[in-house]
Formats: structure tokens, sequence, C-alpha cells
């Protein structure tokens, strides 16, 4: 049978007078010095001994106050957390407010290191510096429904992955501020059961489609491109021509990079499905990364595309911004992956496999690929010879366009 709770009354609560304490239920008790001096008390079990939080007098603190701090209480105890270690953490936090961005900060440094690959460390690290910079000067206690929301309609809509990803990981620095004591409540950034009664429902159908260009476009686009200046530019027109992900060309090293046999061997960390995977490298690939050595400033930069700080590469919002500043913000950098497999079934003869590998995408059931012991390199770099002379609007690779300068 379960015990009953808000067994007192605020009638009781005010005229009892015998010492000693009165339990309300729930382990919430309304104590009563020899002095006559009342006060709430809530008493849980911890690592089997009987521990009691003080939660104020009976003067400034009401009983329905006391049952609400009671509840809080409960429900830390219940999840594992001292409810004692968590208010003096509050405590703490009151005379020196924690912001959303310190936090997250350091919330990052403890949960990195256990992430797979470096993109994926670098993806939160931007996520929450770059569209959660809104919330990054807020106190992690007064963060509410609405400015999550603040943060999330602008890319609601149009970057609805981004979007989606970016709450997420609000919603983990919340429940872990949370867990440290830092802050009580609801966390504003849940999706099941708030924000999804708040923002609109994404279309059915477009989980993992990213807006691209039709294929007949892209030439057009390339031309454009090309005449621009930047390493930016040059990391981005590198990804179209090798149908690569942006991270696997903004990580890429020179280490990686064999220029004689025109191969680009990208290692299984830094791989979305954790493989190894081969690039075969066209005239006008190489004809990018000539341009890129040309505007080294240390023969000992590992970075193909480095950035601005030493050691790092490009910003994962680098080439993003290539587009913007190209008026193309109804496109993104992924979705030339997309043109690139709509170009191959539509436009050309090569089997569908040999598609799906150029994209690094598996094919096949595991048995099939057990069987399947090489990566057809070379077909596919008859696929990706095919795909360059399209772009460049030639009927094979002889001619290449002159290469715009880097600017440092």
């Amino acid at each position: 049978m379960a015990r009953a709770i808000n067994k007192l009354s605020a009638r009781t609560a005010a005229t009892v007078t015998k010492p000693g304490r009165h339990s309300d239920g729930g382990g919430l008790y309304l104590v009563v010095d020899p002095s006559g001096a009342k006060r709430w008390a809530f008493l849980f079990r911890w690592e089997g001994k009987l521990k009691e939080l003080g939660l104020g007098g009976i003067v400034t603190v009401s009983l329905a106050e006391a049952r609400e701090k009671a509840s809080d209480a409960r429900r830390l105890v219940a999840s594992g957390i001292n409810p004692i270690e968590a208010k003096r953490t509050s405590s703490a936090a009151a005379k020196h407010p924690t912001t959303f961005g310190g936090f997250a900060d350091q919330l990052l440094a403890d949960i990195t290191p256990g992430f797979r690959n470096a993109k994926h460390r670098q993806q939160w690290t931007n996520t929450l510096q770059t569209y959660a910079a809104p919330l990054r000067d807020k106190r992690l206690d007064s963060i509410q429904t609405d400015h999550v929301l603040e943060v999330l309609k602008p890319l609601w809509l149009t970057k609805h992955e981004t979007a989606s990803r970016l709450r997420g990981r609000i919603e983990r620095v919340l429940d872990a501020a949370r867990a440290k004591g830092l802050r009580t409540g609801e966390n504003p950034a849940r999706w099941r059961g708030h924000l999804e009664n708040l923002l609109p429902k994404r279309q059915r159908l477009t989980r993992g489609h990213h807006a691209a260009l039709p294929y007949t476009d892209v030439p057009a686009f390339m031309v454009e491109l090309r005449a621009r200046d930047g390493m930016a530019a040059r990391a981005l027109e590198l990804c179209i021509l090798c149908a690569s992900r942006s991270g696997e060309v903004l990580g890429a090293e020179w280490s990686e990079i064999d220029l004689k046999a025109r191969i680009w061997t990208i290692p299984g960390t830094r791989m979305k499905a954790g493989k190894e995977h081969r690039v075969p490298l066209t005239d006008a690939a190489l004809a990018v990364l000539s341009t890129v050595i040309q505007a080294r400033t240390s023969t000992t930069a590992d970075f193909v595309f480095p950035g601005l700080r030493a050691g790092r590469p490009l910003s994962v919002m680098a080439m993003e911004m290539v587009l913007r500043r190209m008026k193309r913000d109804e496109i993104t950098v992924h979705g030339f992956r997309s043109s690139f497999r709509d170009w191959c079934g539509e436009a050309t003869s090569f089997p569908r496999e040999i598609a799906e590998a150029a994209l690094a995408h598996q094919v096949g059931d595991a048995t099939e690929r057990a069987y399947r012991r090489g990566d057809a390199l070379e077909r596919r770099r008859g696929l990706l010879q095919a795909w360059a002379g399209y772009l460049c609007e030639t009927s094979s690779e002889q001619v290449v366009p002159p290469r715009p300068t880097i600017l440092a």
C-alpha cells in the first residue's frame, strides 16, 4: 500500500506546538523545536544512512512551497542525486552564476573524448557556439522554453536536421546542469510532450534529404565557384568533384593523399561507416590540390585546408558560408552528393553499385559485402572522370579552367 502524503493541513502546521517531527508524508516533516521554532525538513536514505535536508522555516516557507521542494528532492533521489549536495552546488552557483556557454564548454571537455571521431566533436562544439549563441550568456537556471524556441525557430523549417540536432544538444546540456543541481524543474528543450506541441511537424519523407541543385544546373554553378578566390571555395570545389562529405574534405590531411598514385585514402576514423575509403583523384581534383599546394605557407602543415587557427582545419561552416556569399541559401553542401547521384542514375550507364561506392555507401547485405573483396577503385575513377568532365562542360578532362588565386 502506498504511503499517504499531504497529511498535514495549513491550520495544523500553524497551530501545532508539540516538539518533534510531524509527518506530512513522502519524507516531508514539520519539525517543532523545544524552543517552539518550526521548520520544514525532508528525510531520505542515502547510502544506507538517514539524511535530513532543511527546506526553510515555516515563517518564510508555506506548506505548499515545502511540498514542492520535497517533490523536487524526491525526484533527485530517484535520479541518483543527493539533494543535499545538489543544494550546496546550487548555492555556490547562485553566488557565482553559471552560464549556459561556460557550462556547455566544460561539459564538452568531459564528454567529447568518448566521441567516435574529430568531426563529431567539432560538430557539437560549433553547434553550441554558433547556433546556441543567444543562450550562452544566460544563467542556466534562467533558461525557459521561450529562450529555446528563440534559438530553434529560425532554423526549424530551413535547416531541420541542424535544428533537430541543436535541440538535442541543448537538452543534454540542461539535463547535465540539472544533474549537478544547477537548475531544477522540467527541461525546456525536451521534445516529447513539450516542444513537439510548439513547433511545426516536419514533412514526411524528408529525413536525411538535403536541399540540392538539379544536376543540370551544377556545371553553371561550378563556373561561378571556380571564379571565386579563397581556401573555402577550393574546399567546396574538391568536395563536389569527389562527391565527398564536407567533413571528409575539411579534415583531409596531406598524409592521406598520394599525388603520384592519384589516390586520397580517408581513414575509417573519419568516415561515417567507420571503414577506410579510397577516392580516385581526377585531373580536375589534382588541379584544385595543386592550387592549394601553391598557397601553403608551411611545408609541415597537416591539413589540406588549414583554418586561421594553427593546427586546425577550416571551420565546418566554411563551405556553407561560400554558398551564402554566392546568394545560394536554397542549397546545401551535402546536397551536391544528391546532384551527383541523380546524374549517375539519369545521365550515365554506370552501374548503381559503382555510384553508391563512390558515395561511400554500403551496398548489399553482409554476405554480399563479404564476397566483394575490392573497392572498384578504377571503375570509380572512370565515373568521377566523367563527372568532372560533365562539370567542366567538356568531352574529357583535357581542358581544365584556369585556377583563381587563393587569398591569404
